[in-house]
C-alpha cells in the first residue's frame, strides 16, 4: 500500500456481485470519500484522513487509477480516456446517472449498517461530483457534498446546468430533504471551465434553502499546480487559516456533523 495510504484499512467489499476494493478508516458517522480524476492521489487521501479524524468512519472505495500515484497531466488524461470508454460511467449524460451508482448505493446501504446514526454523507469531486445527490434514491444519503461536480461535459449551457441524475433520482433527493432534514453542500471556484456557474444556478433553483453553495474567485486557488484552478479540497486547497478554500474545507467537515452527529 502507497505510504499515503498508510492508516487505512484495505477491505474487498463484494456489492451486487462486483468486488471492489475500499480504503477504510477511522469511527463514527458514514462518509463515503468519492475520488477525483485521476484516482486516489496522496491529495485525496489526505483529505479523506481529515475526514476521518474529524470523527467519521470514511469508506474510500477504489473506482480508476492506481491508489497513492501522484497526479500529473499524463496520468489524469490516461485515466480519464479510460472512464471515458468504460461501461461504468456516463460523462455526457445530461439527466441520467452513471450505472457505477448503483454500487456506491449498496455500499452506502451496508456503511449506515455499520456505523448506525441518521444517515450517511458523501464527498464527491469532479468526475464523481455530483454522485452523492443521485445516491441519495434509495440509500440513506442526508448529507452530500458536491465539489465541482463536472458532469455532465458539455458545450451547451443545458449541458453545464444539468446535474448528471434522473428526474427519479432528483425527486428522491426532495424526499429526503422534506422527510429526513437532508442538506446538500456545494464547493466550487467561479472560474472553473469544468464546473459552470449554471450548475449551481440549477441546484438553487431545485432546491432552494436545501442546497449551500461555497464559490470561491480563482486567485484564492493554490498556485503552482500547473493546472486551472478546480480541486477545492485537494490539489489547489491553500490549507492556511484565513483562506477561502481553507473556510470550505472547514465547513465541509462542520456540514458533515451537523447532519450525521445532530
Amino acid at each position: 500500500m502507497a505510504s499515503s495510504l498508510a492508516g487505512f484499512e484495505l477491505q474487498q467489499r463484494d456489492l451486487l456481485s462486483m468486488p471492489r476494493d475500499v480504503f477504510v478508516r477511522g469511527d463514527g458517522p458514514a462518509v463515503i470519500v468519492l475520488t477525483e480524476v485521476p484516482g486516489i492521489t496522496p491529495q485525496v487521501a489526505a483529505f479523506a484522513m481529515r475526514v476521518a479524524d474529524a470523527g467519521f468512519r470514511v469508506y474510500m472505495p477504489q473506482l480508476f487509477g492506481t491508489p497513492g500515484k501522484p497526479l500529473t497531466k499524463t496520468y489524469a488524461a490516461r485515466t480519464l480516456g479510460k472512464i471515458c470508454i468504460s461501461r461504468e460511467f456516463r460523462v455526457l449524460a445530461a439527466n441520467q446517472s452513471s450505472p457505477v451508482i448503483d454500487w456506491l448505493r449498496a455500499l452506502a446501504r451496508q456503511a449506515h449498517e455499520e456505523c448506525s446514526g441518521p444517515g450517511v454523507g458523501v464527498v464527491g469531486m469532479c468526475l464523481t461530483g455530483n454522485f452523492g445527490l443521485a445516491m441519495m434514491l434509495d440509500a440513506p444519503v442526508i448529507a452530500p457534498v458536491l465539489s465541482q461536480p463536472s458532469l455532465p461535459v458539455g458545450p451547451t449551457r443545458a449541458q453545464r446546468a444539468a446535474l448528471h441524475a434522473s428526474e427519479e433520482e432528483v425527486a428522491a433527493a426532495h424526499e429526503r430533504i422534506a422527510l429526513q432534514g437532508a442538506r446538500i453542500l456545494g464547493l466550487r471556484f467561479t472560474q472553473d471551465p469544468l464546473c459552470r456557474g449554471e450548475r449551481f444556478e440549477r441546484l438553487r433553483e431545485e432546491f432552494g434553502d436545501a442546497f449551500e453553495g461555497i464559490e470561491i474567485d480563482a486567485r484564492h486557488a493554490r498556485k503552482g499546480t500547473g493546472t486551472p484552478a478546480h480541486s477545492v479540497l485537494t490539489t489547489h486547497l491553500i490549507d492556511e487559516e484565513g483562506e477561502p478554500t481553507r473556510e470550505a474545507l472547514d465547513r465541509t467537515l462542520a456540514f458533515l456533523a451537523q447532519q450525521l452527529r445532530p
